[in-house]
């Protein structure tokens, strides 16, 4: 009995103390940084969040772009039909915008990787038809030079909590970039696919890991899915059977219409 009151009162104690430290130091929102109003979506502002746009169905089944209206199961865009990818599916959380490229450069650049947790939250959610049939989480890779002086990969802080919502196993090391490329930004639809070619590797120690599996590509943005399926490309040479893909947020295309 002694012992419960003890303990009710370390609890009521810690309670008082964690209010009394809000408001000496509002807690810290992931996108304004100190804020005593209450926040939403595990720490962005009330604010923030109803200015993200997030991806719901119905959704292109190869880069997972909002359609118009409902074409049925595996409906593709006009841009996707036009074009031959190495992977199968892809799901993305929500539109890549002047606000969520914010989000995503805080993760990127600016070492704020607490935003990696929220991201795998969206994640879980855009890609819940993923996570039944899949048998591993694959992070696109980075140089190792960029590794170093970025000194973590954006896409693996992603996939390391998004494993743990999934209960998908979190595969690093399957990918590997063996080449340097060039950043992929103000680059053409068709100069992204060469500077990504061939800069992709599997090795054969994680051959094991590949073959015969369903996998899920994890990245933070999709643009053209130049990158995905110089990965995906790969990973079909080493016997993958499926290859999805999720990213945070999708750039969008001009024509959106389902076919």
């Amino acid at each position: 009995m002694a012992s419960d009151i003890l303990a009710l009162a370390a609890l009521r104690s810690r309670r008082w103390l964690r209010a009394a430290a809000d408001v000496v130091m509002p807690p810290l929102t992931l996108d304004q940084g100190r804020s005593a109003q209450p926040v939403q979506g595990g720490g962005l502002s009330a604010e923030a969040w109803g200015r993200i746009t997030f991806l719901e169905t119905p959704v292109c089944d190869r880069c997972g772009l909002a359609l118009e209206y409902d074409a049925g199961s595996g409906a593709s865009c006009a841009a996707c039909a036009r074009q031959a990818f190495a992977f199968d599916r892809a799901r993305a959380a929500v539109l890549y915008d002047a606000h969520s490229r914010d989000l995503v450069l805080k993760l990127k650049h600016a070492d704020q990787t607490e935003l990696a947790g929220l991201f795998a939250a969206w994640l879980a959610r855009a890609g819940r038809d993923l996570w039944e049939e899949a048998d591993g989480l694959v992070p696109v890779p980075l140089h190792p030079w960029r590794m170093m002086s970025r000194r973590f990969n954006q896409a693996a802080e992603i996939a390391r909590p998004l494993a743990r919502l999934t209960g998908v196993r979190f595969l690093p090391g399957v990918l590997v970039r063996r080449r340097a490329t060039q950043s992929q930004a103000e680059k053409s639809a068709s100069a992204r696919r060469r500077n990504v070619a061939g800069a992709f590797a599997c090795p054969r120690r994680a051959w094991p890991l590949v073959e015969g599996k369903r996998l899920v590509l994890i990245d933070d943005v999709l643009t053209t899915g130049a990158t995905a399926d110089a990965c995906a490309r790969v990973l079909r040479a080493a016997g993958a059977a499926r290859i999805d893909v999720a990213a945070v947020a999708k750039v969008k295309d001009e024509q959106r219409a389902p076919i």
